[in-house]
């Protein structure tokens, strides 16, 4: 009976089980900007239920884009049959669906074909699996319940003896077994994701437990970004091809992630200071193309946004640019200044931002239409694009995102309350829905810190009506004043984990030698480092005995945060706040 009953157990460990719930690596929906000549798609790739089953795929084309048939399909890149599906853009904005079918699990590649070019989009599908634990805990249950079916038939079979015992010992073990490994497995640490944190493959897609590494770097050396030189003539379209490839061995870097909902982001700036943020599409390993048509000719600055699996986010710059030829077409649109109002796309547009400061951190805050109809756009609600100072030769580029929209519209005239017509539940990406929804807004905020003095070119861009509204702005930000050297200081915050919101806090800060903090005031900025999102400044208030109440820090979203704490005559600190949902 006891080796029976081992035997049952050991089966059921050993065998890899698919789960009927979602397990580790059961994947997501996966959307990818691809800007396919003249049309800016997004493209949304369905998390895939079942093997084999469909895989649904959506496109949604962007005002301006024309009408046209595009031709999907999906390739395996080892075992698996492909399919292939058609779409038709009726020339309106809007989603457009498409099923295809997949069989197996591994690193597959979606097509678009427009009749002209091929855009590649790599994706993995995951097959649902269970964890080890998880496996303990099913098999610990079915040895329990085959000791418990034993007791009874040993129970009527012979009503005495010691050995009637062995059946009940068995079920309380099983039990045992299967309690233990749940509480055991919260504590155990996910595989690596195969496709974003190592290469995926058909056996690590099919159980990322089976064979994981342990201890294994995942991190990458930087990538460089080249453009090829090709002609390129002011007011004709023009196709910019691009090579990505790895700085330390040369080879095409093929290993691009999904990041901020595209595998790349591209800035172009003109000479006339108009810029386009595009997003190429791949062609091949480490080559990517875009077509675009330039105003004006000159030298023109580009610069991509990429996240390396392994390598985490970076920003490229292309040495050099490329250079357009032929007659300047378009007149240089005026910027906006951080006080002032303007027209945009015919949609009126009101910024404001107090005079900007190097090496302190500002809110620029931007109410664009007079509705609560932004969409959200590469899972943001406003992107912040950064170059300067000039004519310095733009030494920095920034990217910021937008704020939740509450903090948005304080300070903006007219915006008192907006802020409770619209259930925001923040901007950091995960929570907001696709951009079929125009409910956020009309205020968007940001916070940003201007290194060096200088004039910098800014654009605000944000969805309205499936339009991407750019509003560029100029801001002449002040040299510091100079400051003594501060004393070193010890800080900490209660409570050291907090909830998702905006939350009160209390920061105490000490001198080396344990002596409370004297400081009138200090200043408090919440940063969330893997989302490159900063709060604005928020003043803290002497509570005594070095402690300051910190009122209303917005923490939107899950994770590792900092809060930067300044104060007079002391060093600036980075104090860890833990957050939770």
């Amino acid at each position: 009976m006891a080796g029976f009953l081992l035997a049952a157990l050991v089966a059921v460990l050993g065998a890899a089980v698919p789960a009927h719930a979602d397990g580790a690596m059961s994947g997501a929906d996966v959307t990818v900007a691809q800007s396919l000549g003249d049309r800016e798609l997004t493209v949304v790739l369905r998390r895939v239920a079942s093997l084999p089953g469909p895989l649904h795929v959506d496109v949604l084309a962007h005002a301006g884009s024309p009408a046209g048939t595009l031709r999907l399909g999906a390739l395996p890149s080892a075992a698996g049959a492909p399919s292939s599906a058609s779409l038709t853009l009726p020339g309106t904005p809007g989603p457009v669906p498409a099923v295809l079918r997949v069989d197996s699990a591994g690193p597959w590649e979606l097509t678009i074909d427009d009749g002209q070019r091929l855009a590649r989009i790599p994706f993995v599908v995951h097959a649902q699996s269970m964890s080890p634990a998880e496996r303990w805990v099913y098999g610990g249950f079915v040895a329990a319940g085959l000791s418990l079916a034993a007791a009874l038939v040993v129970a009527l079979a012979a009503r005495s003896g010691w050995w009637t015992a062995l059946p009940g010992a068995g079920v309380v073990a099983g039990v045992a077994v299967a309690v233990t490994a749940a509480l055991l497995s919260a504590s155990q640490p996910l595989p690596p994701a195969p496709g974003e944190d190592l290469d995926a493959t058909v056996v690590n897609a099919a159980d990322p437990y089976a064979g994981m590494p342990r201890g294994a770097a995942f991190s990458r050396p930087p990538v460089t970004l080249t453009v090829q030189r090709q002609p390129v003539v002011a007011g004709a379209p023009a196709t910019v091809r691009l090579r990505v490839t790895d700085a330390a061995t040369g080879l095409p870097a093929d290993d691009l992630v999904v990041h901020d909902g595209g595998l790349m982001h591209l800035m172009v700036v003109s000479p006339s200071d108009r810029l386009w943020h595009l997003h190429p599409i791949r062609t091949a390993p480490g080559s990517y193309e875009v077509t675009f048509t330039p105003d004006a000719a000159g030298t023109y600055a580009v610069t991509a946004e990429v996240a390396r699996r392994g390598g985490g986010v970076q920003m490229l710059r292309a040495a050099g640019g490329f250079t357009a030829t032929g007659r300047t077409q378009d007149r240089k649109a005026e910027p906006l200044t951080v006080r002032s109002t303007g027209t945009i796309d015919g949609v009126g547009v009101q910024v404001a931002m107090a005079d900007p400061v190097a090496g302190t951190p500002v809110t620029l805050r931007a109410r664009i239409g007079d509705e609560a109809d932004l969409q959200p756009w590469l899972g943001m609600l406003g992107h912040l694009i950064v170059a300067g100072p000039t004519p310095e030769g733009d030494p920095v580029w920034l990217h910021a995102h937008a704020m939740d929209d509450a903090t948005a519209m304080h300070d903006m005239e007219g915006m008192d309350g907006m802020a409770a017509m619209v259930p925001m539940p923040g901007v950091l990406g995960a929570t907001l829905p696709d951009e079929t929804v125009a409910a956020y807004g009309p205020a968007v905020g940001f916070t940003v810190t201007f290194p060096l003095p200088g004039r910098y070119r800014i654009w605000l861009q944000a969805e309205k009506d499936y339009r991407i509204i750019t509003v560029p702005i100029t801001a002449d930000v002040r040299p510091a004043p100079e400051a003594a050297p501060g004393l070193p200081q010890i800080g900490r915050v209660t409570p050291e984990r907090a909830r998702t919101g905006t939350r009160d806090v209390t920061v105490t800060l000490t001198g080396r030698d344990g002596r409370p903090a004297t400081a009138p005031q200090i200043q408090v900025q919440a940063v969330l480092p893997t989302m490159g999102h900063a709060s604005p400044v928020i003043t803290g208030i002497p509570r005594g005995r070095g402690r300051y109440a910190v009122p209303g820090v917005p923490l939107m979203a899950a994770g590792g945060w900092q809060l930067r704490v300044t104060a007079p005559g002391s060093e600036p600190l980075t104090i860890p706040l833990t957050v939770t949902d």
